[in-house]
C-alpha cells in the first residue's frame, strides 16, 4: 500500500516541505496536527506519508522534502538503512529519526548512516519543532543522553570501527569541528572565526574527508568522543 503526497504538497517557497515515514497512521496524524498547526502552518507542510522504507524512498524521489522524519524501525527494514538510501541519492535532505526505541545499536547506525538527529516520539511538541529547526538550519539534534550512548559504545567496540581522532587536523580546522559539533551554523562559525564563509565551508569539507564522515551529527559524535573519551 502506497500512501499518496499530502494535498498540501503545493507550498510557498519558503514553507519546508516535511515527509512523515511511519507505520502508525496514528502517529503520522498526530504529527500532521503539530506541524500544521496555526503557529506553523507557513513554516512547515506535511508534504507526504510513507508506511514503509520502500513507500519513502518513492516519495523521497517524486516529493524531494526538506526534511524528513523516520522511525528506526519500518515493516519492510530499518529506519537508518533507508537514511542513508536517502542520503545517497538527496544529500542535502535532512533526516530525523523519530523513534521510541532507544537500542544502542539503532542509535549509533542511525549516525553514521548519517541522521540529522535521533528524537523519542515522547517528546513535547515544542520540543519537536524546535529540533526541525535546529536541523533544517544545518545543526545536529542528539541529546545528551543519546550522544553519551554512542560514545559508550565506541569506548567499547561497537559496532563498527571507532571513529577517527582528531591528529589529522590543524588548529583552525579543529576550531570548526568544535564550533560545528557545539551548534552553531556555518555562518555562526564564520563570524566567530573571523572568516569568511566560503573558507568555513572549505576548512568543514577537509574535516569531513579527514574523519571519513559525511553529516554534522557524526562530526558532534566524533568531537564528543574524542573530548570526553580519553
Amino acid at each position: 500500500m502506497t500512501i499518496v503526497a499530502s494535498p498540501s504538497v503545493s507550498s510557498p517557497n519558503d514553507t519546508k516541505r516535511i515527509l512523515l515515514v511511519d507505520d502508525s497512521a496514528l502517529v503520522r496524524a498526530g504529527l500532521i496536527s503539530v506541524l500544521e498547526s496555526v503557529d506553523t502552518a507557513e513554516e512547515f507542510s506535511v508534504c507526504g506519508e510513507a508506511a514503509s522504507g520502500n513507500e519513502a524512498m518513492e516519495q523521497v524521489r517524486e516529493l524531494r522534502p526538506d526534511l524528513v522524519l523516520l522511525d528506526v524501525r519500518l515493516p519492510d527494514g530499518q529506519g537508518y538503512d533507508v537514511c542513508r538510501s536517502i542520503l545517497t541519492e538527496f544529500p542535502e535532505t535532512r533526516v530525523i529519526m523519530l523513534t521510541a526505541f532507544t537500542n544502542d545499536n539503532f542509535i549509533y547506525e542511525s549516525i553514521i548512516a548519517g541522521a540529522q538527529g535521533y528524537l523519542m516520539k515522547e517528546i513535547e511538541p515544542a520540543g519537536l519543532i524546535a529540533s526541525i529547526r535546529d536541523a533544517l538550519s544545518g545543526k545536529s539534534v542528539l541529546s545528551e543522553k543519546i550522544t553519551s550512548k554512542v560514545m559508550q559504545m565506541m569506548r567499547t567496540g561497537g559496532p563498527s570501527k571507532p571513529m577517527a581522532k582528531l591528529d589529522s587536523l590543524s588548529q583552525q580546522e579543529t576550531k570548526v569541528l568544535q564550533l560545528v559539533a557545539e551548534g552553531h551554523t556555518n555562518k555562526e562559525v564564520a563570524e566567530e572565526m573571523k572568516l569568511s564563509g566560503n573558507t568555513v565551508k572549505n576548512y568543514l569539507r577537509s574535516v569531513f574527508d579527514k574523519l571519513k564522515i559525511r553529516r554534522r551529527s557524526q562530526a558532534t559524535a566524533v568531537w564528543l568522543e574524542n573530548k570526553h573519551g580519553k
